[in-house]
């Protein structure tokens, strides 16, 4: 497990807060404490390949670009990453209850893709009508996820976790919800990475991202609305010959659904569409492809996303999900033929629950990569079997 020194006391640290914090009491009322999570072993066989640094998740943004970039196909994975530890503080002061999380799991993401360490998830608190810290984006809705057992989820799903101040003027079953978010984007240098030109490029974000969300609440469930806006630029820094400075306005609009159907069935659907947008998706490349004009300007390019999928439950101990999802660019011209352009997903599968907290079952995946104009597609047929056992103990209160 690669887990610093200094990220170990830091991690003892904010803990020993929150039991402090816990044991304060507020008049008449006491705070209270979740500690919840689960152990979580996945296992399973690809009967292709993918970049191994994703090895026990199907994104199609990791298949090859290629004939056998990889290796060759069929692949047995086993890992415990989705494996999560979290706390949730309930304190009332005279502004009204505050609610805090912290929360983390195994699955390493970054520059520690692969490996199995702590990820922070969650660090946020509200009060009232504000929130602050990291948390679920406005611009996405975390109740289109299907009952699946696979880590990263559907490919077109905007899903995105950031760093944020929001303001919740209307909470519940209806709720609205606007927010300045942590800034961010990648770009793509297609046939131009390698020029000198763009050696001395560097990205600029001088204003936050800004989104905002509308949920209606019904007896049958939900229907939710969703934008976003965002600055994107680059500098030329000087040291080379030509001027690359330039910026462009990314923009994005989600609709999502959520339809129940009997006790527990749902149907979950979503369709989001935008530009420059790539990073808020949950599998899509670069937010920004070269053109090519002789400056060799960038232009946020357009992406759609799609979801559907229907979760059942047989009985009390027994479920199964089933359902597609893909991605969709528009590639600049500038982008190498071999760019990603579509990506699909798709999965059912058969859970058992024998006892409340512990939960097993098996799951077929398949996913699949289209190229920009090179005419290359690659996809992958896995298989995988699940087993999780939660905990969660309320203290105070």
């Amino acid at each position: 497990m690669n887990i610093s020194h200094n990220y170990c006391r830091g991690l003892a640290l904010m803990l020993a807060m929150t039991l402090i914090a816990g044991s304060v009491t507020y008049g008449q009322d006491k705070p209270s404490m979740n500690i919840y999570g689960f152990a979580m072993l996945d296992m399973g066989f690809q009967s292709k390949q993918n970049d191994p640094a994703w090895f026990d998740v199907l994104r199609p943004t990791k298949l090859p670009a290629f004939e056998n970039q990889y290796g060759m196909d069929g692949r047995f994975f086993a890992g415990v990453r989705q494996s999560r530890l979290g706390f949730k503080g309930y304190i009332p002061t005279d502004l009204g209850e505050l609610r805090t999380i912290f929360e983390f799991e195994m699955f390493g993401v970054g520059v520690d893709a692969g490996q199995t360490t702590i990820r922070l998830r969650h660090a946020y608190g509200e009060l009232g009508d504000f929130g602050a810290g990291q948390y679920w984006s406005p611009f996405m809705d975390i109740d289109v996820f299907p009952n699946s057992i696979e880590y990263w989820g559907p490919s077109g799903m905007a899903f995105f976790r950031n760093v944020q101040i929001r303001w919740m003027p209307i909470q519940g079953d209806t709720r609205m919800t606007i927010a300045v978010e942590r800034p961010g984007a990648s770009g793509d240098g297609g046939v131009y990475s390698n020029r000198i030109e763009l050696m001395d490029i560097a990205p600029r974000f001088p204003y936050p991202d800004v989104s905002a969300e509308y949920r209606m609440g019904q007896d049958w469930g939900y229907v939710e609305g969703a934008g976003i806006v965002r600055y994107i630029g680059w500098d030329d820094l000087g040291m080379q010959a030509g001027d690359f400075e330039d910026n462009v306005i990314g923009w994005g609009v989600t609709v999502s659904t959520g339809i129940t159907l009997g006790e527990k069935n749902r149907i979950h659907g979503q369709v989001a569409y935008g530009a420059g947008i790539q990073n808020y998706f949950n599998d899509a490349p670069a937010d920004v492809g070269v053109t090519m004009d002789t400056s060799a300007i960038g232009e946020a390019l357009p992406v759609l996303g799609a979801v559907l999928f229907y979760d059942h439950y047989w009985s009390p101990k027994w479920s199964s999900s089933i359902g597609y999802s893909m991605v969709d660019i528009d590639n600049s011209d500038g982008q190498a033929a071999s760019a990603f352009k579509t990506g699909h997903y798709a999965l059912v599968n058969l859970l058992y629950y024998p006892v409340p907290d512990v939960m097993m079952g098996g799951e077929l995946q398949y996913g699949k990569r289209e190229n920009n104009s090179d005419g290359f597609t690659s996809d992958d047929l896995r298989f995988q079997v699940s087993f999780r056992y939660s905990f969660s103990q309320m203290i105070g209160g």
